[in-house]
């Protein structure tokens, strides 16, 4: 046998030996031919090839439409809300409650004429004239019209104290929670010094720097709660810190998802259970809050308003005067009234944030089959299962 002989790679039979290259060709990468084999070379990122059939390769042939969307919408912001509070007696009854007092701030104070002084017979008893059906003042003031012409500077500033006490307090709490480090190190300063700050004496030294825009109802439900919102920003920080923990935040941020996608879109939701509550209770601490301030003569005197109804009945001796019971309870039972609705609401509102109530009253508005796991034949081929 000569050298090539022994060089040779075939065998006797001129078939090639197993494994063995056929040229040097097929030892070096193919990096210029023809779309074929750069199509077989071509690699996924699961390290599979591109001609290789794979279950995860498979797209939806289904394209939302914007009619899909606003339906998927509609049905996760109200039908499915709607569904869970039409179920609950005490949504009807808080909505009931809440509502009337809404109307009579928006259309009743254009039925109801406003009062003045001598304008019926002085403490005149309830019931007593269909003309005064919660009786007059000792100044023969309507006390019907004073209720109603109340109630809509107390709803602005229930509402905007409200929102203001939830906004702050969120906004801190949750970017305090988060972004930890020093941007947490000088919003959590700021809230404990608000926290230690006593809220009567700041209240009125702001009513006296801020005299001319203390009759402003949006104003003073603000400064009713410029000193409430630091307890709720604290507590919101506490459950963001547990919350930014979780794997799904974890796997948001190895998304490199910018970080007011996360805070809106991941920890904002498991947040609205509380941030809901917390807001009607603070609808409710504003409303006590104002008529207390208004009673005690720290809050300058408007000319209607439930506090400044409680201390002119107080004045004048209604609380040991049969004759002016009347004028002493209208307010108190509407202010009751409104605290009761709140709670109500906020007991309710609970539920619409439970995932698993929120999942039985749900549409998803189709009619498919649910899908079976053992029908696709072709996907378990697929993953040689």
């Amino acid at each position: 046998m000569t050298r090539s002989e022994d060089d040779s790679t075939t065998t006797n039979d001129g078939d090639e030996a197993p494994g063995s290259p056929g040229s040097v060709d097929e030892l070096i990468p193919n990096t210029g031919g023809s779309n074929d084999d750069d199509s077989a070379a071509a690699v996924r990122s699961d390290g599979g090839t591109v001609d290789t059939d794979s279950p995860f390769e498979t797209t939806s042939t289904v394209t939302e439409t914007r009619g899909d969307r606003v339906d998927r919408f509609l049905e996760e912001y109200l039908r499915t809300p709607w569904s869970i509070l039409h179920d609950d007696w005490r949504a009807l009854a808080g909505f009931a409650i809440l509502s009337f007092y809404v109307l009579v701030g928006t259309v009743g104070v254009y039925l109801v004429e406003p009062t003045y002084p001598a304008h019926g017979p002085k403490l005149q008893g309830a019931f007593a004239d269909w003309q005064f059906p919660l009786g007059t003042t000792s100044s023969g003031r309507d006390v019907l019209a004073m209720a109603v012409h109340s109630t809509p500077s107390i709803l602005v500033m229930m509402t905007s104290g409200a929102l203001f006490t939830i906004i702050v307090g969120t906004a801190f709490g949750v970017v305090s929670g988060y972004k930890g480090g020093l941007v947490d190190t000088v919003l959590s300063t700021i809230t404990d010094v608000f926290i230690n700050i006593p809220g009567l004496p700041l209240v009125i030294v702001l009513a006296t720097l801020l005299e001319d825009w203390i009759n402003n109802p949006v104003t003073l439900g603000v400064l009713l709660a410029v000193a409430a919102w630091a307890g709720l920003a604290r507590a919101i920080r506490s459950q963001v810190l547990t919350i930014r923990n979780e794997s799904f935040i974890e796997s948001a941020r190895a998304m490199d998802l910018s970080t007011r996608w996360i805070l809106s879109k991941e920890v904002l939701p498991h947040l609205m259970p509380y941030v809901v509550v917390n807001m009607v209770n603070a609808a409710r601490s504003i409303i006590f809050a104002a008529v207390a301030l208004y009673f005690l003569g720290v809050l300058p005197f408007s000319d209607a308003n439930w506090g400044v109804m409680l201390n002119n009945a107080y004045n004048s001796g209604a609380l040991y005067r049969p004759a002016a019971y009347h004028w002493l309870l209208v307010p108190m039972i509407a202010i009751s009234g409104i605290a009761i609705g709140l709670i109500l609401l906020a007991q309710s509102l609970d539920r619409v944030f439970n995932p698993r109530i929120r999942a039985r009253h749900q549409d998803l508005g189709g009619d498919d089959e649910p899908i079976d796991a053992d029908a696709d034949d072709s996907t378990k081929e697929m993953m040689n299962v």
